[in-house]
């Protein structure tokens, strides 16, 4: 095989030490350094006095991040590779070291780098991906404050909508400040919620117990603390995209998708996705929301999905289920594709749909036009009216079709 990189680095990197290969046509030459900052710097110095001009490293976890923080404030050109195509690329990986293989297989450009993002959105994915983290605790605790209530005889989310609406979550605290009269804490009901009142006293009627109020006054407090957390990354994650408003609205504009979800999709596949993605066929496929190709003999085996992103595809999973009941063209799609192959896999078809249009209003800057929930109905019109007439002429009637005026 050719050479196509003449001096070529390959890193085996693990959480405590890296061991370092570079190759070039004199030979190789081998040497392991600790993952401390400073002995990284000493990695840095070797590479640069090697005048070596790409290094490669398998994507291990997170301890390639170090890496290439140091190499990118350098200027020098990095791959990070998936390991599942390192295994695919046929050599004796047993018998060589993996530092060695890394830069033989970087030297003859047998090597094919994953999607790294700048430092800029990394950053604001590791903003986005906290944010989502605390949301997603929050709603456990929310869970948890109904199982305190179930053990305490209390019945408040059968009567209210949400456990932690105004009034329901001011009661929560009237509980937990020690409070058991149930006329009392239904008067604490706002609004509509005062048209329950009878159906609040025999839910509020119970028996708590100290270790229940404790319990309930430290979860309530820890709400209280997520929700203003979240609100921090929510300032600082508008800051950080402002400049691209545009893109959030043309995301806002697909059914199901908000603020915060385009947000998160914009920090995932960044913002110049046509120059990184080069159809959305191949941005589907990066996160996984393609079926698996699994054939051999002529016979289709498991089309289980390939790992992929996993927090795009649980994000967009998540859009896609809500929806489900919406009278447009995803919605219409979710109903269509529930009803052949069931809900999940209807949600990976919204998913993978939702993406592609996304794509799409990304690299063509325009905002979402709904196709319409009769879509799919005027693409199989002429099959329709056919299948209906045949079924009515089987009944022993005779039809005439015209169309309406």
């Amino acid at each position: 095989m050719d050479v196509i990189i003449e001096s070529a680095c390959g890193l085996d990197v693990h959480k405590d030490s890296i061991t370092a290969c570079i190759m070039t046509s004199d030979g190789k030459e081998v040497r392991t350094f600790s993952t401390k900052t400073i002995f990284l710097l000493e990695l840095i110095d070797w590479i640069k006095e090697q005048r070596c001009s790409h290094v490669a490293m398998e994507s291990t976890s997170v301890y390639w991040k170090p890496v290439v923080n140091l190499l990118e404030a350098e200027g020098i050109e990095f791959l990070v590779v998936n390991a599942q195509h390192m295994k695919s690329l046929p050599g004796r990986k047993t018998d060589v070291k993996d530092a060695e293989w890394i830069a033989q297989l970087l030297r003859h450009g047998l090597l094919k780098a994953s999607f790294i993002p700048n430092r800029t959105q990394r950053e604001l994915r590791e903003l986005v991906r906290y944010r989502r983290s605390i949301i997603e605790e929050r709603a456990r605790q929310h869970n948890r404050i109904q199982k305190v209530l179930e053990g305490a005889n209390i019945k408040l989310g059968s009567v209210v909508s949400d456990i932690m609406g105004v009034s329901a979550k001011d009661m929560l605290h009237a509980i937990a400040d020690g409070e058991d009269d149930p006329e009392t804490l239904s008067n604490l009901a706002r609004r509509t919620m005062k048209k329950k009142k009878d159906e609040l006293e025999l839910a509020l009627r119970g028996y708590v117990n100290p270790h229940q109020r404790l319990m309930l006054k430290t979860i309530l407090t820890h709400i209280d603390f997520l929700t203003e957390q979240i609100e921090l990354l929510d300032k600082e994650i508008a800051d950080r995209v402002s400049e691209y408003q545009e893109d959030i609205e043309r995301l806002d504009s697909i059914p199901g998708i908000a603020t915060r979800m385009a947000e998160q999709i914009l920090a995932e596949i960044g913002t110049n996705v046509g120059s990184q993605f080069p159809s959305a066929a191949h941005l589907c496929s990066w996160a996984a929301l393609v079926p698996g190709h699994n054939e051999s003999a002529g016979k289709r085996k498991s089309s289980r999905a390939k790992k992929g992103n996993k927090y795009l595809r649980s994000a967009l999973t998540e859009a896609a289920q809500s929806v489900r009941g919406s009278k447009n063209y995803l919605g219409a799609l979710y109903r269509r594709t529930a009803g052949r192959k069931g809900k999940k896999r209807a949600a990976i078809v919204v998913a993978h749909a939702m993406l592609r249009i996304a794509y799409y209003l990304l690299t063509r800057k325009e905002m979402y036009v709904d196709l319409g929930e009769d879509y799919f109905d005027k693409q199989r019109q002429v099959s329709i009216v056919r299948h209906s007439v045949r079924r009515l002429e089987n009944l022993g009637y005779t039809v005439t079709i015209s169309e309406a005026s």
